[in-house]
């Protein structure tokens, strides 16, 4: 996988790509990397990428001459899903983590200041993404988020496939506890069905607590969780009366 970003700030990159799994996946041959400054696609002497917002308001918006340069350039060869880093893009979460792990080229845009023209974005065929319902000062940290989201579901990257397989969200759920040795910790002990070596009472024990610990933190996730148990409940007593009728 190739993954190019495009920012303000490249040395904000400089320690996380090369640290914990961004590393390995790198020394695996997993993804490649290539951060580029905007500045390079500047206008003028000064290399002006902003300007006022047509409107009036507070802050500077990014100029569409120079981000559609810029994406053009750096998506001319290859397959490239471009994404716009912004607060007012929709909800990234592991769904999308997962599709965009199956593209070979992505391509993140870091927005700064007020945002991007919309045009820009028009213009390239890109999809905006938020990391959440909250500001940041740019794009740089949610690209980030976006880029080990989705690192790590690359095949061979983690070692065990499963470990993607069993987190928060992979079924709509938050993941349950962890506990490790001592067994005993300031009075508080592990739960005695982790000790007991029964995997399927373990399994068992695991999806309650998953499913308790979703309905009481996050009733929102775990309304999706309900709703992809009956799809898949009516997808099974579907695929039944399609056997019985043969």
């Amino acid at each position: 996988m190739r993954i190019t970003i495009l920012t303000l700030f490249p040395r904000c990159f400089d320690g996380f790509l090369d640290e914990s799994i961004i590393r390995i996946a790198r020394g695996k041959g997993a993804v490649e990397f290539d951060v580029r400054d905007l500045r390079r696609w500047g206008l003028g002497a000064r290399r002006t990428v902003d300007d006022r917002p047509y409107g009036g308001g507070a802050g500077m918006v990014l100029l569409p001459e120079v981000l559609v340069r810029a994406v053009e350039e750096t998506t001319r060869e290859g397959d490239w899903k471009v994404i716009f880093l912004s607060a007012s893009g929709s909800l990234f979460d592991h769904a999308a983590a997962r599709r965009l792990a199956a593209c070979d080229d992505l391509l993140l845009v870091c927005g700064r200041y007020e945002g991007f023209d919309r045009r820009a974005v028009e213009l390239t065929g890109g999809e905006e993404l938020s990391i959440g319902d909250y500001v940041t000062s740019g794009g740089e940290a949610p690209a980030m988020v976006v880029v080990d989201a989705v690192v790590r579901l690359l095949p061979g990257v983690l070692g065990n496939e499963l470990s993607t397989e069993e987190e928060s969200y992979a079924e709509a759920l938050l993941e349950y506890p962890h506990y490790t040795r001592p067994e005993e910790f300031r009075g508080l002990k592990v739960p005695e069905v982790l000790l007991g070596g029964n995997h399927g009472e373990v399994a068992a024990w695991r999806r309650a607590r998953a499913r308790e610990r979703t309905r009481r933190l996050r009733p929102d996730l775990y309304a999706r969780h309900l709703l992809g148990l009956r799809s898949h409940d009516a997808e099974v007593e579907r695929n039944g009366r399609e056997r019985r009728t043969k």
